[in-house]
C-alpha cells in the first residue's frame, strides 16, 4: 500500500522512514485531528445547553460522523444505492464540524454571543439527524461483487527465447463431400401461349359466337333469336350473313368450315 504512494522508481522501494511516515503517521494524524477537534465540539454542546458528561458525546457526533460519511462514500461503488446520500451525507458532516469548530472559538475568544436561539437550534438538530443518516447509510444494502468463474489457460513459455510458442495438434485433412447426383428430371412442358382476346368491330358479334360451341355452323334464324335476347333489336338477314357472322369467320377461319346446325334456318 504504502509503494503505491511513493514517487520511487520502479522496482525500487522507498525508505524505511518514508514507509513508517505513510503507514503510522495516517492513524496517528487521525488522532489529533480528533482530539483537537474535541474541546470546540465539545463547548458548543455546553452552548446549546447539554451537560456534563452528555456534552462529550458531541465531538463523535460531529467529527467522527465526518469520518464515517466519507469512508462509506468513497467505499460504495459508482451507481450503487445510497451512494448519493453518503456522499451529501459526508459533505453536510464536514460542513457542521466546521461551523461547530469556527464558533467555538469565536464564542471563547469573545468575537461571538454564543447564546443566541438560532446557534442553539441548529446544535440541538445534529445528533437526531447524524443518527437518522447513519441508520439511512447502514440499512442501504451494499452491492455484493460476484467473482468470476472464468478459467485462464495459462501460456507456456521457453525459457531461452522471447517469442511465446503455441504448440496445436495437426489438423487431419477432411475428404472432400461429393454431392449425390441429382435423378434425370423431366423435360419441362411448355403450355402453350394463351390466345389473345378477340376484339370484334362490330359488338354484335359477342352474341354469335357462342352458337359456334356447339360444333356446327349457326343458321340465319338461329342467330337471329340470339341478337334478340342480346338485346339488339331485330338485324335483318342479311346483315346477320353478310356482316355479322363474315366477321366472326373472318377471326376464326376454321369456323365456316364446320357443318350447318340442323333446326331452324329461316
Amino acid at each position: 500500500m504504502a509503494d503505491q504512494h511513493s514517487s520511487a522508481p520502479p522496482g525500487q522501494r522507498p525508505p524505511w522512514y518514508a514507509r513508517t511516515a505513510t503507514s503510522a503517521g495516517r492513524p496517528a494524524v487521525l488522532a489529533a485531528t480528533l482530539v483537537m477537534s474535541m474541546p470546540g465540539e465539545y463547548h458548543v454542546a455546553k452552548i446549546a445547553g447539554w451537560s456534563d458528561p452528555w456534552a462529550y458525546g458531541m465531538p463523535f457526533a460531529l467529527s467522527a460522523y465526518a469520518g464515517i460519511a466519507a469512508v462509506v462514500a468513497a467505499t460504495r461503488p459508482k451507481g450503487a444505492r445510497g451512494r448519493t446520500s453518503a456522499q451529501l451525507g459526508a459533505g453536510f458532516a464536514i460542513v457542521l464540524a466546521l461551523a461547530a469548530q469556527v464558533v467555538a472559538h469565536l464564542v471563547q475568544t469573545g468575537h461571538m454571543n454564543g447564546n443566541q436561539a438560532w446557534l442553539i437550534a441548529v446544535t440541538s438538530m445534529v445528533p437526531p439527524a447524524v443518527l437518522a443518516h447513519l441508520l439511512h447509510l447502514a440499512a442501504t444494502p451494499t452491492p455484493v461483487v460476484t467473482p468470476s468463474t472464468s478459467v485462464v489457460t495459462p501460456v507456456v513459455e521457453r525459457a531461452d527465447a522471447s517469442v511465446v510458442e503455441r504448440v496445436e495438434p495437426p489438423v487431419e485433412p477432411r475428404p472432400a463431400v461429393i454431392p449425390p447426383p441429382l435423378p434425370d428430371e423431366p423435360p419441362a412442358i411448355e403450355q402453350p401461349p394463351t390466345p389473345a382476346p378477340i376484339r370484334y368491330r362490330d359488338a354484335r358479334c359477342t352474341a354469335i359466337r357462342p352458337l359456334y360451341n356447339d360444333g356446327a355452323r349457326p343458321g340465319t334464324a338461329a342467330m337471329r333469336d340470339a341478337l334478340l335476347a342480346a338485346g339488339h333489336g331485330r338485324v335483318g338477314d342479311s346483315t346477320i350473313r353478310g356482316t355479322i357472322r363474315a366477321e366472326v369467320e373472318e377471326h376464326e377461319p376454321h369456323l365456316a368450315a364446320l357443318p350447318p346446325a340442323i333446326g331452324r334456318t329461316a
